[in-house]
């Protein structure tokens, strides 16, 4: 795994966030209808568990330090939070130009 695979299951992970905050939710309490939580709640919960898992892997292999892993931890549960550690991850992913 690398770092471009942790980008991608960031993304779906806060894109599956977004959806149950924001979709799946409203229309359970809105129009009384939750069969959407419960298939976007279980899809954003493998997602969640898959992306701590190759963030662990990631960190692993990168030798990063325990405070990026926490970052990616902290950006996990905060909604649009996936978005702004993507976009640190891009910038350490870009070649250092001389």
């Amino acid at each position: 795994m690398n770092i471009k695979t942790l980008r991608l299951v960031g993304l779906l992970e806060g894109i599956s966030f977004l959806l149950l905050l924001f979709i799946a939710m409203p229309m359970k309490y809105m129009f009384d209808n939750p069969i959407l939580v419960k298939y976007v709640g279980m899809g954003h919960g493998v997602l969640f568990i898959a992306f701590l898992v190759v963030l662990f892997v990631v960190c692993e292999k990168q030798k990063w330090s325990l405070k990026m892993f926490i970052l990616g931890l902290i950006a996990s549960i905060l909604p649009f939070g996936p978005f702004v550690f993507d976009a640190k991850l891009k910038k350490m992913e870009q070649p250092v130009q001389a």
